[in-house]
């Protein structure tokens, strides 16, 4: 599209390339510098960087419901040029939304430094990585239109997301943070709207290229099927029967907790050694 052209980092696909493969090199070596490491705290730098992802998600979402609004477009489907300026603007906001993915790859290095090995799942990182390379294919060529509400919809879900995880690095905020359960919900309605928003525009077409619709529907599929077994297994799973019969009938509680659970939440569980 010749309204991005020059713009950072949209001229050659190369820097975007190089960056997931610096991306999946860092999880590699970081983990295997970390091994015989004790992990990082890193309590004030996840505040700043959550809080950093969570203004700038809320400034993505509020710009891209007055540039739509404004621009007048259709929810239905809305193709790539007849609302003018309104589509630059938008354009502006989505190449931010694209910027973002890159600044999101933190994610994955601050586990890697905290050694919250668990939460480096497939799923982690297929999401991360190839979100910053498809918003890259659309940036230079479906830069607006259609566009629009994916990121829309995902800024207002990562407004709570990071809101959640800057709050959970503070201890004493824990026991209030109850949500998780739903932020994965809500991620999952995020997905399937998306899907039901794309194939819109296919059923009553306006202009906007088709085999765009369908891929973004079917990356979107994986996503849901991806999330749908996380939740599964997250959420659902029963205890086993021999977790259960291990469990303490009796147990040291402080404050109305194990006292386990403060060792737990800070990314260490100290077993006791057998007397």
């Amino acid at each position: 599209d010749a309204r991005v052209r020059g713009w950072f980092l949209l001229d050659s696909y190369l820097p975007t390339f190089f960056l997931t493969g610096a991306y999946l090199l860092c999880i590699w070596l970081g983990n295997r510098f970390m091994k015989d490491r004790p992990p990082f705290s890193l309590r004030a730098h996840l505040i700043i960087y959550n809080l950093g992802i969570t203004l700038l998600s809320l400034y993505m979402l509020i710009e891209l419901i007055l540039a739509t609004w404004e621009g007048g477009y259709n929810l239905q489907c809305q193709n790539l040029h007849s609302a003018g300026e309104a589509d630059i603007r938008v354009a502006k906001v989505l190449w931010w939304y694209y910027f973002s993915k890159v600044i999101e790859f933190m994610d994955t290095i601050f586990f890697v430094l905290r050694k919250k090995s668990s939460q480096i799942t497939f799923l982690h990182v297929y999401h991360h990585a190839t979100m910053f390379n498809i918003w890259w294919c659309v940036l230079n060529w479906i830069p607006c239109g259609q566009s629009f509400f994916g990121p829309t919809l995902n800024s207002f879900i990562h407004v709570l997301m990071y809101s959640y995880y800057g709050l959970s690095v503070i201890p004493s905020m824990r026991k209030y943070l109850w949500w998780k359960k739903y932020l994965t919900q809500a991620q999952l309605i995020q997905f399937v709207l998306t899907i039901v928003h794309t194939l819109s525009a296919a059923v009553k077409p306006c202009g906007f290229p088709f085999g765009c619709l369908m891929f973004q529907s079917s990356y979107m599929a994986t996503l849901v099927i991806l999330f749908i077994n996380f939740y599964i297994k997250t959420y659902q799973k029963a205890p086993s029967r021999t977790a259960m019969k291990e469990t303490p009938v009796t147990t040291e509680v402080k404050n109305g907790f194990h006292k386990d659970y403060f060792a737990a939440a800070n990314g260490f569980l100290n077993n006791k050694k057998a007397q």
